[in-house]
């Protein structure tokens, strides 16, 4: 499947709108007075957080985009963090930021799609957290994906997903094919199938994950868009 087009763009397109980090998903507000900045910086504590980054471990982050959680994590928690993206641009941009920032040993990035990353690109059994914020909507095969997932990781390992979700299998089936849908698929994305929660949980729960949290942040990702909106305009 090929997002490269919506993800291959110049990131100065991103920044008209995005953070300064150019995180491209949902921020987490902690207070009304939050900024942009401020909750996308939120939401990736928070992520360490569930994943129980101390610092030392290794991190793999699938669809990285421009490197914002992988540069991170870094920066703040001393992770070695390699990140996964279908964009060229997008390593040559987060090899820059991670010199710039100081930590260029601590970040690589893999161009490539995770389904079809080989060994050398994602070895078995290494990982202490993987993390997959808004990159499962372009795997088909959810089973494939999670299992994938839990192949990198070492034992113990924690898998952190964040992604856009129909609230039941009846709104699914309901509104999947409808004419928004269809557009964002194939004219943005190149290929993306929003899915039911319960989808993501029997996934995960198929390729031997336990569910420990769930957590909702339907407000934190409208609010999210209403800001990238005021940058817009």
């Amino acid at each position: 499947t090929d997002t490269n087009r919506h993800y291959d763009q110049d990131p100065g397109l991103f920044a008209l709108y995005l953070d300064p980090m150019l995180k491209y998903s949902c921020g987490l507000y902690e207070s009304p007075g939050d900024t942009l900045a401020a909750a996308q910086e939120n939401k990736l504590r928070f992520v360490a957080g569930r994943l129980g980054l101390a610092g030392g471990e290794l991190l793999l982050d699938v669809g990285c985009g421009w490197g914002s959680l992988t540069l991170f994590m870094a920066r703040e928690y001393s992770v070695a963090a390699t990140g996964i993206s279908p964009a060229p641009r997008q390593r040559e941009y987060i090899a820059a930021r991670a010199a710039e920032l100081g930590v260029p040993d601590l970040v690589t990035t893999v161009t490539g799609h995770f389904e079809c990353a080989g060994p050398d690109a994602v070895p078995p059994r290494t990982f202490d957290a993987v993390t997959m914020l808004g990159s499962i909507v372009h795997m088909p095969d959810l089973t494939a994906a999670f299992g994938r997932a839990r192949a990198a990781l070492r034992r113990g390992g924690m898998l952190y997903v964040s992604e856009s979700c129909f609230r039941s299998t009846t709104l699914y089936r309901q509104y999947n094919h409808g004419p928004g849908v269809e557009f964002v698929r194939q004219a943005v994305f190149g290929y993306g199938e929003m899915r039911p929660l319960s989808d993501l949980v029997a996934g995960a729960e198929d390729a031997g994950f336990s569910v420990v949290a769930v957590d909702d942040l339907t407000a934190h990702y409208e609010r999210t868009i209403e800001d990238w909106l005021t940058c817009v305009r």
